[in-house]
């Protein structure tokens, strides 16, 4: 691995944690659960079965968010990163976005209100967008994969398709923090107002990472498993 990254296999699994908590959240998404110990952060990926190259070439992007180097890369596996990818997406969609929506709803005194429901709705349909952009991801690209690791090269498809058409889902939940912020609802308790801010803040950064990591990691890795691909069928 390149010497400059940050951590290592060596490193302490814990270390990792105290030194930056959003790393929780890589943690769970390689499906990795808590009680480590002492343990190393290779001893714990080995122990629970996870590619700990991928790992902790996450967990350094994750951290410095620059450029990707081509040592990051050499360390990566295409499956491990694949399903990364994919407990994110049901993270969002299954928990995260819902548990702010139902925070929301506590938030206003009058859920039925006239303000409380157009933002509700605005809300509502930032999700969908979510849910369709995600679920493309799913259906389309991931099985694209799956059949490039195969061996097969499909015609009708390339990963070129999803780079261009990646649209940056977490803007509008920017455009939805600045409405909370600048329109506050009267009838609304102040403190759950504020405690939903802080975590549409958190889930919006959160976003904005998983897509770098599509964007930087992802979509590079299988353009060179598309040439290699290629290379292979010309002979």
């Amino acid at each position: 691995m390149n010497k400059n990254m940050k951590y290592a296999g060596t490193d302490k699994m814990s270390d990792l944690i105290c030194e930056n908590y959003n790393l929780l959240l890589v943690m769970s998404r390689f499906g990795l659960s808590l009680g480590f110990g002492d343990k190393t952060v290779e001893q714990v990926c080995e122990q629970q079965g996870v590619h700990t190259g991928t790992f902790l070439a996450v967990v350094n992007f994750m951290d410095d968010e620059c450029c990707v180097a081509d040592d990051f890369r050499k360390e990566l596996s295409i499956e491990a990163l694949m399903d990364y990818l994919k407990r994110a997406h049901t993270y969002f969609l299954d928990f995260k976005l819902q548990a702010i929506r139902n925070k929301l709803v506590q938030a206003f005194e009058c859920p039925e209100g006239e303000m409380a429901a157009l933002v509700l709705k605005f809300y509502d349909a930032y999700v969908g967008e979510v849910e369709v952009h995600m679920g493309y991801e799913n259906q389309v690209v991931f099985q694209y994969v799956e059949r490039l690791l195969h061996g097969e090269m499909p015609q009708e498809y390339n990963i070129g398709v999803f780079s261009k058409r990646h649209n940056q889902i977490e803007t509008k939940l920017t455009e939805f923090k600045n409405i909370l912020v600048k329109y506050n609802p009267v009838k609304a308790n102040s403190n759950l107002l504020n405690d939903v801010l802080f975590d549409i803040y958190a889930c919006e950064k959160d976003l904005s990472s998983h897509c770098r990591v599509e964007d930087y990691m992802f979509v590079p890795l299988i353009m060179e498993l598309e040439k290699k691909i290629q290379e292979n069928a010309r002979g």
